[in-house]
């Protein structure tokens, strides 16, 4: 189960809301974190056209694996174990009555798939992607087909990401059956995408392990009235109050956030519902208490993978090397060393987000100064913009002569680098590559 995460001071909880892509998922899509689903944040027609003379020579991404089942069944054998008192002892309220059998269903359904494993809307939304880049860029794919460029799959080699990898490029090599042959096989590079967890991240784990003003910060966030209050009404809507009274203030915390990660996980699973409906699992905790343990869960993506500290760059220092990538690739490109024609890579969100605070993509701009925390009601990381299920960086590259453009979508949007570089023009999202070079600090 996913750990409390500490919360401090109140705060302005929900965001302006947004609308739902999933059978249950509601307005109030801050409530997910990072669990929420994915959905294009462009539409195809609103792209800018490239400079005149500039045609598409390379794509490369980075994307997080599509929604999933949970990793286990933590979170539901806990608060069955708890239905299962209280309906012996008559204790269910009559949303409580509703809440066992639907909850066994969806564990059921998990299990099914397994866990930890991509379901069906995670399978169609990296499908889905795939068909779109090739929509947009329609010459790059022709001319890689006709020069017999390469295809390069890479995967952090976790199972959903392996998958995704192995299902975008089904699907790419679909819209075109010449591309099927450039398409290597899924590779595995675990320095490169899963650094969290190899060589690489070594000091970052110490942080995470040991260190005392993360776990500080972390215990005096959630641990204040409001999540107890919050706790209390979650279980009072499945429980009667003579129950939940029973249980002693960590376990109904404990319980709560439980009811919230199966809450927060049904959207991903909605395909699995009966008649693909979804599950409705917002019926057994009110928005405004979702909304704070989705704050929670922001608090600890925030601390523990994003911008942090604003005097410490321990949480995304570490995906330098997925950067350093982004750049190799354009300049073996532009050396004219490398046959590729597209570099494809999938991963999770441990390196999405840390990526996202290094590469200060919108939301990920602003840390938290020591002694003034992360709250949404003074800074704009949100887990549900910054890496949903899904969430992708895409960089396109265009030629003329030799002189290379670049440009970024986030979450299929085109998207600004950091305000210290400099696009070709005012308003445009075209950037020189030098230019990109001199501002990363790589010219």
């Amino acid at each position: 189960m996913k750990r409390v995460t500490p919360a401090l001071a109140l705060c302005t909880l929900l965001a302006a809301a947004v609308p739902s892509h999933a059978a249950d998922q509601p307005a109030h899509r801050d409530s997910y974190g990072t669990k929420a689903v994915y959905a294009p944040e462009q539409g195809a027609r609103g792209y800018q056209r490239a400079p005149a003379g500039f045609t598409p020579v390379f794509t490369e991404n980075v994307s997080r694996h599509g929604s999933r089942s949970a990793t286990d069944s933590e979170d539901g054998d806990l608060i069955l174990a708890l239905w299962d008192k209280a309906q012996t002892a008559g204790q269910l309220t009559g949303k409580g009555e509703e809440f066992g059998p639907k909850t066994e269903a969806l564990l059921a359904e998990m299990a099914k798939i397994g866990y930890g494993n991509l379901s069906a809307r995670g399978k169609e939304e990296i499908q889905d992607t795939a068909v779109r880049m090739a929509d947009r860029l329609p010459s790059l794919f022709k001319s890689i087909a006709a020069k017999g460029e390469r295809i390069d799959v890479v995967s952090s080699g976790q199972g959903r990401a392996v998958d995704s990898g192995n299902l975008f490029a089904a699907a790419l090599g679909d819209t075109d059956p010449e591309l099927k042959p450039l398409i290597g096989a899924t590779r595995t590079d675990k320095d490169l995408l899963y650094f969290h967890k190899a060589d690489g991240g070594a000091a970052y784990r110490d942080y995470i392990a040991n260190d005392q003003r993360l776990a500080d910060t972390l215990k005096s966030i959630t641990d204040q009235p409001r999540t107890h209050r919050a706790a209390r009404g979650v279980l009072l809507r499945l429980f009667k109050p003579a129950f939940v009274n029973g249980l002693g203030s960590a376990d109904q915390v404990a319980a709560a956030q439980a009811v919230y990660n199966l809450y927060a996980i049904a959207p991903a699973m909605s395909e699995e519902s009966p008649g693909g409906k979804g599950w409705g699992m917002q019926r057994y905790i009110s928005t405004s208490d979702a909304a704070w343990f989705g704050y929670l869960s922001d608090v600890e993506d925030f601390y523990e993978k994003g911008p942090g500290f604003s005097d410490s760059d321990i949480t995304y220092k570490m995906a330098d090397v997925l950067l350093d990538d982004f750049f190799q690739q354009i300049e073996a490109k532009k050396a004219g060393t490398s046959t590729l024609g597209a570099e494809l890579r999938f991963t999770h969100a441990e390196e999405i987000i840390p990526l996202a605070a290094l590469m200060g993509l919108p939301g990920s701009t602003k840390a938290a100064k020591p002694g003034q925390p992360y709250t949404y009601a003074d800074n704009p990381w949100r887990g549900a913009d910054v890496a949903p299920l899904g969430s992708n960086i895409q960089w396109d590259v265009f030629k003329k002569g030799g002189h290379y453009l670049v440009r970024m979508l986030y979450n299929e949007k085109e998207t600004a680098f950091k305000a210290s570089c400099h696009p070709v023009k005012r308003g445009s999202k075209f950037y020189d590559f030098t230019e990109l070079e001199r501002c990363f600090g790589r010219g």
